[in-house]
Order: C-alpha cells, then structure tokens, then sequence
C-alpha cells in the first residue's frame, strides 16, 4: 500500500484542484461572484440562521378548519349532482363524518345513488375514503370513512410543508429549513430574512382560487341583500368592495386544476395573470363558459373576489386571463402563490422570532475561533508527538480535509449552521485519528526491528480495516441523526458525513504520498517516530472535542 502509483498521486492532484476551485468563492464578496464567468463556480457556503440571522416562524396547521370546510364540501358536492341529475332534494343535512340528504321523490332513490357513486374516489392506500349508503325509503348518507377522518391531520401537514416550500423557494429565498414538529406544527426557519412579518404573510395565505358563476337575478339579490340569501350561493363583495355579487357556491372550476400561472398583460397594456388549466380543468371551464354566454362570473382568491368577468364567448383552450388593477408586484406576488398551491387548511402563528444580523456575526466570529483554537491544538499535538515530517504530512492533510469539507458544501449548496461548525471541528480531530493508527503501527513494527519500508507498509495495511470500522461507524451514526434529527441537529449530521469521506481520502492518501515521496528520495535507515510513545487513537478526537 505504500508504492507509489501514479493513480494516487493524480488523485491527490484532482482533489487539490476541485478544493481550490470550489472553495475559492467563499473569500470574495457577492459582487465579484457575480462578476465570475459563467464557467466559473460562483456559489459558496450558504450561512444557517444562527450565523447569518434571519425569521424563524412556528406554524400550527388548522386541522379541524381543514376537515370542517371538507364536510362541508360535501354538501356542495351532492347538490350539484343530484341538480346535474335531474333528482329533487327536500334537505341536506350535517350528521357526524357527512351529511345526509332527504330526496324530495323517493322513486328518483336509484337515480340519485348511482350518481353519487360516481363521486366516490379511493385514498393513498387504494382504500375507498367516502361511502354512500342507503337510509330508508328517501334518505342517502354520504360521508368520509373514520379512516379518512383520522389521516386527514397528517395529511394536511404534508401537504401544507410542500406548499410552503415551493412558495418560499419560488420567491429566491435561500436554503430554507421547514420541519415538521409534533403532529400539527411546522418550523420554518430563512436565514437572510430580517422581517418574520413578510414571511408570515408569505406563507400564511390559504391560496384558494375558486371560479364560480353569478346570480343576477336583481330579485335574488336583493332578497340576500336583505338577509334572506337563496340556498346554495353566496353573498361577497366585489372588486370596488361596495357592491355586493351573488355567486354559486358550487365551484365550477378550482385552483387545483391549475397547471401554470405567469404575469402577462391584457389588451390594454395593463398587468394581468396568465393561467392554464389541466385537461379537466379545461373541460370544465368550456362547459359552463359554452352554458353561461352573457353571465358574469367570479373569480375569488380565499373568498375575496379578484375579478368578474361577463362571459363574451365559450372559453374551450383550457387557459385564459385574470384582468385587473394588479400591479406588477402584486401580480407576481399572486401567480407565485397560485403555482405554490393552495394550503389544505389554514396556518396559525404560533411563535415568530428574528435573530439579528449582530448575533449571527457574533456566532460566526465565534465559531471561527473555535475552529482555529481546535485546529492549533490538533496541529501541536500532531507535531509534538510525531515531528516535523510525519506530523507535517498529518498536518496538509487536515489542511486538505478542510479544503474539501468547504468546497463540497459550496458544490451541493450545503448550509452551515453552528452545529455544523462543532461538527467540523470534531471532523477535524477525528481525521487525525487515522495517522494516529497508522503512526502508532508504524512504531510497534519498527520496535519489533522490522525495516522502515516494512515498517511502513505494514502500518497502512494493518490499520486500514480499523480506520474503515471508525468511519463507517461515524458514518452510521451520522446518517441516523440526519435521518431522524431536524434543525440543528441535521447540521450537526450534515458536516460530520461529508467529513467522513473526504477525511478518509486526505487522511490516508497525503500519509500515503507523503510517506512514500519521504522512502523514495531520503532512503532512511531509520523511523524517526520509533522512539516515544503517543497517546492510543481515538483520544484524539476527545481532546480536540473537548
């Protein structure tokens, strides 16, 4: 293991090259990265929260809203079918998990369960999620399973954490942290954002886009302006917010069927938003637009009318425009929400925190010195107890683990936070913990009187199989913390895996090279560790840590 090939030493070469090459963004300031060439790496190392500052947001997930507005839905949902069919109903009722709907001709019972049947749709598991069960002559239950009552918590969580981060990510805040904490909440951490009000604004609203068709029928309206608002509509504001619109509540179309939006202008030069729906989306839309030629429809985000447009002719390519008095950051702003998604239930602040930029330049000066403290102390010990020329060669290879640790974060835009920087630190002593293995073999086989060459290659090959044991057990332990772990905890994990593989590579391929240059050109008659004894591996690292 001690010959000198060249496939090592080219090796040794290339990994030189990519730490310099990747980590060298880190010392120059944003405005000569962007000056680089575009074939130039130009990212660095993005800063955590606790070293950068930023918002820190714990949200909590309005689950029994989200299952409120669901069993609701399905009221809406049996109206319109059953109207769809042709089949009278007397009353929709709320009972339990559904509702219960009372026909108004029991001869229609047929007609009315096979429609509602066509409402039906499975879950995640293939498990049917609703049921549709006949209750006497002229009664029909529709409602959730107890099993979809019971994942509708956790589900709303997930999908309100995706939301969020395709609406963070979207706007160009970087290296955004969103964990789920407990069984309702969600942490959500952004370095660099000074105003936990913006994010919370960002994030929090529900994002519902609805199309629902206009009643206007002036004796319908001015029945629900006086308070009696005829079943299945809705009496809003519209855009001027003085003049009152009466809309469907049943939806014609959703945001869901969404599959693009983008700011674009009408005809008039004015901003406005481009969308597009999926196939059933479009279908859909066409079919009422076709149906309603001269009727006004509403288009509302989160129950608040953004236009109402009067049908001109059937709309059957799928997209369309939404018009109206958007500016241009506005608009944005909306089209960066309706392609984040809407959020399956409302999200409640529970806790907001701003770390400032001074306390995040105190923990980065801090924790540089506590890198450089842990890497002097490494530094006098390796060459203390192993001289000039083996500590050395321990020494450039700690230079070069570093190096590599910097410039593979820069690489997959990796975040260090403090934790991280403690992890780094401990990488650092645990590097050393391989040279201190191969030294101290190196030393028992030239006590034993063997050759220096000998020496030397038996040290190698004999400590290899326990430096791999170490790190792959390091390399466990990290992956479990990762895994299992969040917020800093995960930094911690983060900095300590990358620095497993790219100690094992400078560690053993710089003692390699090293030691094999120091064989070929000095020819020693001697192992100039083979006096004095060193502390046993794996101390090492304790120190340093410590």
């Amino acid at each position: 293991m001690i010959h000198l090939s060249r496939w090592k030493i080219t090796l040794l070469a290339l990994s030189l090259l990519f730490g310099l090459l990747f980590a060298f963004p880190n010392v120059l300031s944003q405005a000569q990265r962007d000056a680089l060439p575009s074939w130039l790496p130009s990212s660095g190392v993005n800063l955590g929260l606790d070293l950068q500052g930023g918002s820190y947001l714990l949200l909590e997930v309005d689950t029994p809203a989200m299952s409120e507005k669901r069993l609701s839905n399905l009221g809406e949902d049996t109206r319109s079918i059953l109207q769809e069919a042709g089949v009278g109903v007397s009353a929709i009722a709320r009972q339990g998990n559904g509702v219960v709907i009372t026909l108004a001709d029991p001869a229609q019972m047929d007609t009315a369960l096979t429609s509602m049947r066509a409402l039906l749709n499975t879950g995640t598991a293939g498990v049917p999620n609703r049921t549709v069960t006949r209750q006497g002559d002229n009664r029909i239950r529709y409602a959730y399973t107890d099993q979809a009552m019971a994942a509708m918590p956790a589900e709303a969580v997930s999908q309100s954490i995706e939301v969020v981060r395709r609406r963070l990510d979207s706007s160009g805040t970087k290296e955004i942290s969103i964990a789920r904490q407990g069984a309702e909440r969600i942490v959500v951490q952004a370095p660099g954002q000074s105003d936990p009000a913006e994010l919370e604004r960002l994030v929090g609203q529900t994002a519902q886009l609805t199309f629902q068709m206009v009643n206007s029928d002036p004796q319908a309206m001015r029945d629900a302006i006086a308070g009696t608002v005829p079943p299945g509509y809705l009496l809003v504001m519209d855009i001027d917010g003085a003049t009152p619109l009466l809309v469907e509540r049943r939806i014609m179309v959703s945001g869901e069927n969404l599959t693009r939006a983008g700011v674009g202008t009408d005809q008039n030069s004015r901003t406005a938003i481009d969308f597009r729906f999926d196939g059933v989306g479009g279908r859909r839309f066409g079919a009422a637009t076709a149906a309603n030629l001269g009727e006004r429809f509403a288009i509302l985000l989160d129950g608040k009318v953004i236009s109402a447009p009067t049908i001109q002719s059937a709309i059957t390519g799928g997209s369309g425009q939404i018009t109206g008095n958007f500016s241009l950051a506005e608009a944005s702003e909306l089209v960066n929400l309706l392609n984040g998604g809407a959020l399956p239930a409302p999200l409640k602040v529970e806790e907001r925190r701003t770390v400032t930029a001074e306390l995040g330049a105190d923990a980065v000066r801090n924790g540089a010195i506590s890198t450089a403290v842990g890497f002097i102390i490494i530094v006098a010990f390796m060459l203390g107890a192993y001289g000039l020329l083996f500590g050395g060669i321990s020494v450039i290879g700690l230079l070069l683990n570093g190096l590599l640790i910097i410039a593979s974060m820069s690489l997959i835009g990796a975040t260090l936070t403090l934790p991280g920087i403690a992890g780094l630190v401990l990488t650092f002593a645990v590097a050393v913990d391989a040279n201190v293995l191969i030294y101290e073999r190196m030393r028992d086989e030239a006590r034993q009187g063997r050759s220096v060459i000998a020496s030397a290659d038996a040290g190698f090959n004999k400590a290899m199989g326990t430096i791999v044991d170490a790190n792959l057990t390091t390399l466990v332990a990290a992956l479990i913390m990762f895994i299992f772990g969040a917020g800093p905890v995960r930094g911690f994990a983060w900095t300590l895996t990358i620095g497993v593989f790219t100690s094992m590579l400078s560690s053993v391929l710089v003692a390699q090279v090293g030691v094999g240059l120091w064989l070929k050109y000095a020819k020693p008659k001697t192992l100039p560790i083979s006096e004095g004894v060193a502390p046993p591996a794996g101390k090492t690292a304790k120190a340093a840590a410590e």
